[in-house]
């Protein structure tokens, strides 16, 4: 066995690890487009109003109450008055 050898195994198992994805890819997309044909038709129209749902306001994040939330601290210690720490 000489340095050819085992530099060609790694590449041969990649090689195998890509085939093998590409071909569980292609099964898995198979299955799905077999599962989608025999949906019935409500399952249909939920999936047509489901990207609907990003329409609507999200909240905003929690963040922006914290951010105001140290604001108030700072002017409450920056108030005249307090003694300096």
């Amino acid at each position: 066995m000489d340095h050819t050898d085992i530099a060609l195994v790694p590449v041969l198992l990649k090689a195998g690890l890509i085939l093998a994805l590409i071909v569980t890819s292609l099964w898995c997309l198979v299955r799905i487009v077999k599962w989608a044909k025999g949906m019935p038709k409500a399952a249909y129209l939920v999936m047509a109003i489901f990207p609907l749902l990003s329409l609507f306001p999200i909240p905003p994040p929690v963040f922006k109450n914290v951010a105001k939330a140290k604001q108030e601290q700072r002017k409450r210690k920056e108030a005249p008055g307090d003694p300096p720490e």
